[in-house]
């Protein structure tokens, strides 16, 4: 009988091992799966210039947008938050990134980053383009436009030929935050910004009074005039119109246009998003150097200098802003991606649809999806340099590469692609 008993304990101790066993293989016959069928999350890619044959456009991504979705869904976007901006600012860009960094994954600070950024440029007056002290009229003044936009609510804040106060963009939120208008311009704008409590101070430096006085002693060239006598090529106002007929377009256009680039090119456009995909576009700019007292250009005028919506993207755009706001860039290269266009296609079919009519026409676009992915496209310049900010890189200076004047300018459609 003991033997018998013994004999059973065997067995059953057998068959627990057994069954354990074959637990043990299924369990890693299942990890060996998962992990073949699992693709791991990649690294960040390196940032890489697009070549000139291509679609004369720098993009950067940190991931596919498949992988980005799914990444955002699991709150891991390695692209969010982040900001960018046009032309070699990072002062500011660093400044709006720190701000975003201030809570986790951006969340509630993408308006104080870009209207902060911006101001940045405002203080240390980026280039003499932005701020006060820079772009004189024809009277010797500088005035300042600005803007803000809220991708979530649509909201525009923005102002335009202020005067006398320095904090263009600031104000450009008040009018946002406090008060249901869109725009308010010259010295209305002005009384506004006092009546919330801005000081008010002279734009005009020693600098910019400089740069009129050489202006009138250049017989105030280049200008902004046609078709009035004097003859503004080779003189002064106070101008009459002309009864003559019409001059032609390259004669006007050889007088009339100042270069643009590093010097000369008006704008700073900002994008911050952050991890809940929510976006605000800012701009702001002394606007062009020489003007017509009382000009507005592009950079406060939503879907010219730039336009934000959470459910797609954003772009803001520099340039010659006269011809620009004519064919609303930044709200082209949104729709665009709203169709299923890539950033770089956006971008690029923005800035086509300019030179499409304008040749000598210079300037660029920068095109942000709800992502994080960018481009930028330009024209009218050898490259263009802007700046991004993101958990995938540090505040970093990028250049793209300009499509060349002799390229044949073919406007696509915004035909959804399936």
């Amino acid at each position: 009988m003991l033997r018998i008993y013994c004999w059973l304990l065997c067995c059953a101790a057998l068959a627990t091992l057994g069954q354990s066993t074959k637990v043990e293989n299924t369990e890693a016959s299942s990890r060996s799966s998962a992990s073949a069928t699992e693709s791991p999350i990649p690294k960040a890619t390196a940032f890489q210039d697009v070549s000139t044959e291509a679609v004369h456009t720098t993009a950067a991504t940190t991931t596919t947008t498949e992988q980005s979705q799914s990444n955002a869904a699991n709150g891991s976007n390695p692209t969010l938050p982040m900001v960018i901006n046009t032309w070699k600012f990072p002062e500011a860009n660093a400044l709006a990134w720190r701000i975003l960094k201030q809570s986790e994954g951006g969340l509630r600070q993408t308006r104080n980053a870009v209207v902060e950024g911006c101001t940045k440029c405002e203080q240390i007056q980026c280039d003499g383009t932005v701020g006060y002290g820079g772009s004189p009229d024809e009277l010797g003044e500088t005035t300042l436009d600005a803007m803000v936009m809220d991708g979530a609510t649509m909201d525009v804040g923005a102002v335009a030929g202020l005067i006398g106060v320095r904090d263009a963009i600031r104000v450009a939120r008040y009018v946002l935050e406090r008060t249901t208008h869109t725009m308010l311009v010259g010295q209305g704008a002005t009384n506004f910004a006092v009546a919330m409590g801005f000081r008010t101070d002279s734009l005009v430096t020693p600098e910019s009074r400089a740069m009129w006085q050489q202006w009138k002693a250049q017989n105030c060239q280049p200008n902004f005039w046609q078709r009035v006598n004097p003859d503004p090529k080779i003189s002064c106002g106070p101008y009459a119109p002309k009864a003559t007929p019409l001059t032609r377009w390259k004669e006007d256009r050889a007088r009339t246009e100042y270069k643009i680039g590093q010097q000369h090119h008006d704008t700073i456009g900002m994008v911050a998003i952050d991890a809940n995909n929510q976006i605000h576009t800012g701009t702001s700019t002394n606007g062009a150097r020489n003007k017509i007292p009382g000009r507005v250009g592009d950079s406060p005028i939503a879907g010219a200098g730039s336009y934000a919506d959470n459910e797609v993207g954003a772009a803001v755009a520099t340039g010659d802003g006269d011809i620009m706001m004519r064919f609303l860039p930044t709200f082209v290269a949104v729709e665009a991606m709203r169709a299923g266009k890539t950033p770089a296609e956006a971008a690029a079919e923005a800035v086509k649809r300019i030179v499409k009519h304008y040749k000598d026409f210079a300037g660029a676009v920068i095109a942000v999806n709800r992502l994080g992915h960018y481009a930028a496209a330009c024209y009218g310049m050898p490259d263009f340099p802007f700046v991004v900010s993101s958990p995938a890189e540090a505040t970093t200076v990028k250049t793209v590469k300009c499509m060349p004047a002799s390229a044949d300018i073919e406007v696509v459609t915004l035909k959804k692609t399936l």
